[in-house]
Parts: structure tokens; sequence; C-alpha cells
């Protein structure tokens, strides 16, 4: 289809102004249906009309209207709980036969569990949990014992989950996890929910060993009452039971356990983690038995979306019931995870829990923020993630245990005598978000104050030099996630892989500044206890850490400077589009960075300058892909006790390699033929690209 000029599509949309539709005071009503239809279908995937006052954030925002999640509704089934209740809605007992009692209760402890799964997963707490009506009225399933204390200990547990993503404030605009819209989150006798329910597993473990024995033929000790009717179904029901109730114990445990302070429970909640894989495993394998107990089996091609475990709809829930605690919203309908997606969500969430269970606690900067790396890789939910927040930072202190400031000497390699300074003492340290403008007005106060100056300007410039260095890794990290994301087209790498160069380049500098302050300390430490008045002599060389930095810049570099040359001498990869500039684009992506002056004077201007004149033909007197190989290769020995950056080094260096064939066949070629075609794969690493030339 044409694309149509600015008036063209002004005029269209006046024409479509339709007087027929009512309008109150100073509206103008449009119907604009067949404007959008032209839009999308102008519009290509991933594209975005951007105009000066409408960006990406307002887009997000827009699209929050008639997303389930963040739009509750107005249209109810009930006035209120009791109208419902008064309806029959949530009986007490569910059936007056005993066997379909017991199912019935299977079915709302299953759909309860995909209710919870779809709350994490940011659905909103009224529409999910608190949809059953068992929970917003508990104190009519007192004479109900198995259901009483398992919708006790749900209530428990949602209440130590919101606790926990409100203390880690992780949450996002999109969650709304931790309203509750005023709904029963806490009860009385909560607190005493344990103790019930293991009072009811014990019943039932008890009347599971009868059933056992009876098939065994041997003689029941005791007299235990069956839990229905149908004994050849007992021991099916009893262990169905009990793996679920089980497993909400267990979780249970799991979340009071991780919340303990310094770490010191996370042996006993891996202990918890075990046992609740275990149980959720037995909970898969209830599923057969239960959907051949039942008279709702019928439908199979349906069963991939039930939340129960039978297939069956579970009683006493009613997703619009709260809608009328939120905000008037036009109707919506939310869709709850399925069983067995709620059970693979929970295996998945406590193998993360797992995970952080198992953090060595050690006060060490650089592998605290590694193990945080690391586990982001695992793309956890916002359950885990508040978790990790909660270990982390305690009571201002890391791991609730060596200060922060202790920490952050050590990191910028000041002395250990440093980290029980006067200076961390004051608010200029403390507040570090804005640290060197606060050592500039603060600092001749502090060192009038102090007895040792020079000790309070060491500390200044060590932690300012450090402060800085990691602002360069939290912008490198920023700049990778695009492609993680896959934010970035082809066509917009070359400013992409621009900008990482020019973080790289500061953030090597810093590094090695870094590096030379505390080797430096360490120099005059050793020469005062040797009384030695002169250096041993030895040649300087460069650290490993900025040497892997430097085989960055190199890749980086490479990739830039051959996607600038493609794109000037052989017209490939363009940065041009129907709605947006290139220098619009580098905006959209950099925007941030720009307005922290990451690093000063990198601009859209910059990044033109340094590639506009870039060919083919001048790339032959510096190799950049040579020089990272050669790096590379050089480092793995300075590494050999860390596994991981030894893959990362072997990766770098396939993509070195790869790269300078196809870096020496673009040179030879002088015009790209017709029939070649030039990509670009993340085959060897998730961020850095190797080139492919190809025939069509």
């Amino acid at each position: 289809m044409a694309k149509k000029s600015e008036s063209e599509r002004i005029g269209v949309a006046e024409e479509l102004i339709s007087p027929s539709i009512p309008s109150g005071d100073g509206t103008v009503w449009a119907d604009v249906s067949h404007l959008l239809d032209l839009a999308c279908n102008d519009l290509q995937n991933d594209e975005l009309i951007n105009g000066e006052n409408f960006n990406l954030f307002a887009a997000m925002s827009a699209l929050e209207i008639m997303d389930p999640k963040m739009d509750s509704g107005i249209v109810s089934t009930y006035y209120s709980v009791d109208e419902a209740i008064e309806n029959g809605a949530a009986p007490v007992p569910l059936s007056f036969d005993r066997t379909m009692d017991i199912q019935g209760l299977i079915d709302i402890m299953d759909h309860l569990l995909s209710c919870e799964a779809t709350w994490h997963k940011g659905g909103s707490l009224a529409q999910t949990v608190f949809s059953c009506l068992y929970l917003l009225r508990p104190e009519r399933t007192s004479s109900h014992s198995l259901l009483h204390s398992f919708c006790r200990v749900i209530r428990a547990t949602c209440n130590a989950v919101v606790s926990a993503v409100s203390d880690a404030r992780t949450n996002e605009e999109d969650d709304i996890f931790i309203m509750a819209y005023g709904l029963p989150l806490k009860g009385d006798g909560d607190e005493k929910c344990l103790s019930m329910l293991h009072a009811v597993e014990e019943t039932i473990s008890r009347q599971l060993k009868a059933c056992k024995a009876q098939l065994s033929k041997r003689i029941v000790v005791e007299d235990v009452e069956p839990l229905q009717t149908d004994l050849g179904l007992e021991q099916g029901f009893c262990k169905a039971l009990l793996c679920r109730l089980r497993f909400l114990q267990h979780f249970y445990h799991v979340l009071t356990c991780m919340r303990r302070p310094q770490g010191k429970g996370l042996e006993l909640a891996k202990k918890h983690i075990a046992s609740c894989l275990l149980e959720l495993d037995s909970i898969r394998k209830s599923e057969e038995f239960l959907r051949t107990t039942r008279a709702c089996r019928s439908l199979e091609d349906m069963l991939e979306d039930k939340t129960t475990a039978s297939g069956c709809q579970a009683i006493g829930f009613d997703s619009t019931l709260n809608s009328r605690s939120a905000a008037p919203t036009p109707p919506r309908a939310i869709r709850l995870l399925s069983w067995k997606k709620a059970v693979n969500y929970f295996q998945k969430l406590l193998h993360d829990l797992e995970i952080i269970c198992c953090c060595p606690l050690d006060p060490v900067f650089e592998d605290a923020l590694r193990f945080v790396v690391d586990f982001q890789k695992l793309q956890p939910d916002l359950i885990a993630r508040a978790h990790i927040q909660l270990l982390l930072v305690q009571d201002g202190k890391l791991y609730g245990r060596d200060p922060i400031f202790a920490v952050i000497c050590k990191a910028s390699l000041l002395p250990d005598e440093t980290k029980n300074h006067i200076i961390q003492k004051n608010e200029a340290v403390v507040q570090l978000g804005q640290l060197e403008l606060a050592f500039r007005d603060k600092f001749g106060e502090i060192a009038r104050t102090s007895i040792d100056q020079d000790v309070c300007l060491k500390i200044c410039k060590h932690m300012l030099i450090w402060v800085e260095e990691q602002t360069y890794w939290i912008a490198l990290r920023f700049l990778t996630l695009g492609f993680e994301l896959e934010l970035y087209s082809p066509n917009e790498y070359c400013m992409v892989y621009w900008y990482i160069n020019v973080i790289l380049i500061k953030l090597a500098e810093k590094s090695h500044l870094k590096i030379m302050l505390g080797n430096d300390s360490a120099r005059r430490k050793a020469k005062k206890k040797k009384d030695l008045t002169k250096d041993t002599g030895k040649d300087y060389q460069i650290p490993p850490p900025v040497l892997l930095l430097q085989c960055y810049i190199y890749v980086a570099q490479g990739l830039m400077m051959m996607l600038a040359s493609s794109r000037n001498q052989h017209k490939v990869f363009p940065c041009v589009g129907p709605f947006n500039s290139e220098r619009e684009r580098f905006i959209q992506h950099f925007e941030l960075l720009q307005k922290a002056s990451l690093p000063d004077h990198a601009s859209y201007f910059s990044f033109r300058e340094t590639t506009d004149h870039v060919f083919f033909s001048s790339l032959a007197m510096h190799n950049c892909f040579k020089e990272a190989h050669k790096i590379a290769k050089e480092l793995q020995a300075n590494f050999a006790g860390d596994p991981e950056r030894v893959t990362e080094l072997r990766r770098l260096q396939q993509v070195a390699e790869h790269n300078d064939v196809a870096l020496n066949l673009l040179r030879r070629l002088g015009t790209l033929e017709p029939s070649l075609r030039i990509s670009f794969e993340f085959v060897h690493h998730p961020h850095f690209a190797v080139a492919s030339v190809k025939r069509s």
C-alpha cells in the first residue's frame, strides 16, 4: 500500500467524523476505526509510530487500557459476598456425598494453586486468590477442618509474599502486586495455621496407613474414620490430599525461613524447597487418578486450559465478585494459568529460590554482583527477585553482616584500616547517589575535623573512581541487555556497537586507574614494612581484567567499523525508515545515557563523525579482530581458575576469528555482488554478532 502524506492522513481523519454519534458539550466524536486499520496495515512488525509528544513509555501506558492485569472490570454475578453465599455459591460442606466433598475439596486446592500462580505473574489479588468465597468468609469453614486449615495457610502464605515484595520494593507498574483492596489478608488465629494444618495432615496420614494395612490384610490397630464412602478410592484420595497439604506447608516454611536475618535460614529453606519439589511431583502423579474418578473427563481437548487436575470446575469461586473494590473500569475477564502451568511455575520458582539459598554470602562486592548478574539470566519472576533483594541488603549491610562502607572500601582497593574511618559517618558518604558533588561541598569540613587529612583525601579519590567504574558497568549492562531483549534491529547495530565501544573505553580507564591506586597503596605499605627506598624495578604489565576489557573494545570497534563500511561502501544496513530517522532512533535507545552524560560528549554527531568516512580499504591498516583474537587466546592462562571467564574468552575468540574471515572477504570484493547477502548472527556470543556473507 502506498504511503499517505501527513495532509492526506488528516483529511481521512476529518472525513471519518460522524455527526450521527451523540456528543456532549465541547465534545466531537469521530469514528477512527478505518484510520486505525490503515495505520495497522501500514506498520510492519515491531514498528511504532513515534510522535513528538508520544514516545514508547506513552505507548506502553496506552496499551495498559483493556489489559485484564490492569483493568479489573465492574461486571459481577453477585452484588456482594453475602448474596453469593445465600445463593449457594460456596456451600459448607461442599456436598452431602462424602466422596464428592473430598473431590470438590481437591478441586478447590488445585484452583487456588492456579489462582496464586496467576497472582504471582501479575494478576490482581482480588480476581485470583480472593475470588475464593471461602477465603473471604473464613469463619464459615470452621466446621470443615480440611478446608479451614488449607484456607488459613493460603492466606498466611499470601501475606508473607506481599510482605516480601513490599519490603523489597521490586514490583513495577504493571505488577499491581501488593494491592490488597482491603481484602482480609490477615485474620485472628492465622499464626496457628501450621499447627492446624499439621493436625489435619496427621489424621489423613493415619487413614493412609490404615488403607495400606487393609490392602495387605493386616489388622488395623486403631479405628480411623474413612474420608469418604468408596473404600476403593480411599488410598488415592489420601495421597492426593497429603501431597497438596504438605506442599503448602513446606512452601510457607520456605517463605518464612528465607526472611530470617543474615541468611541464617537459608540452609533450612533449602530442605523445605527439596520437600516442596517432591510434593509437586506427587501432585502431578495424582492427576491420572483424579481424572479417572470424575464424570467430567469427556472434554479431553480442553483439559490443557483447566485449572484442576481432575479437569472439573471448582466450586466457591467468582472472579468478578471483588471488581467493585477496585476503580470502576470497563468489564474484564481474567484468564487464569492452567493447573499444569501453575505447577510448572511453582517448580521454576522453587528452583530460583534454591539458587538464592546457595548464595555464598561472601562480603565481596564483585562476587555479590556476579551472583546477581548470573541469577537474572535465569529470568526469575517477581517473588524470587524480591527475596534476592531482601538477602543482599539488610539494615544497610551486605547480607545483614558487613557494612556497605567496608565492602566498598575493599572493592575500591583501599587499605583495611580505612573501613573504620570517621568519614563513613558523614552524610555525603552515606548518600552515595550524589557522591561527587557531596565530596566537593563537604570535603573541606571533613578535612578540618579529621586528624589525618591525607587518609580522607585518599578515601574520597578511591571511592569516586569506584563509583564511576560501577556506573560504566551499569551503562554497559544497559546496552547489552538490548540484545537479549531483541530491542535492536540490524540497521541499528552500528550505533549500538559505537556506544558500547565508548563506554568500554571509559570503563577500562576507570578500572585501570582503580587497580593502579590499589597497587600504589600496597607498594607503599610494603616499603614501610621493609624500609625500602626505591621500587624493585619490575616492568609494569597491564592487569588481566583491563586486558579483558581491551579485548571487548577491539571486538566492539571491529563490528562498528565493519557495519559502517558495509553501509558506506556496499549500501547495506541503512538506518532509515518511514517513521523515524537514524537520529531519532539514537535518541530512543540512548536517551537515558545521554541525560546522565555517560560518557561526556557522546552524541549522535560524534557517532556520525566517527563512522561516516569509514571504508574497508581504511580497515586494512589495523585489524581489530586479530588483536582481539590474540588477547583472548593469551588471557586464558591468566583466568585458568575461573571457568566462566575461560568460556567467555573462548566465545570472544570465536567471534573475532569468524569476523576476521568475513572482513577479509568483504575487503577483497570491493563492490558487493547482487547475489551476495550480508547478515549478522549471534551464534557464538549473546552480545557480539558474527558476520555471514552468503549467496542468495
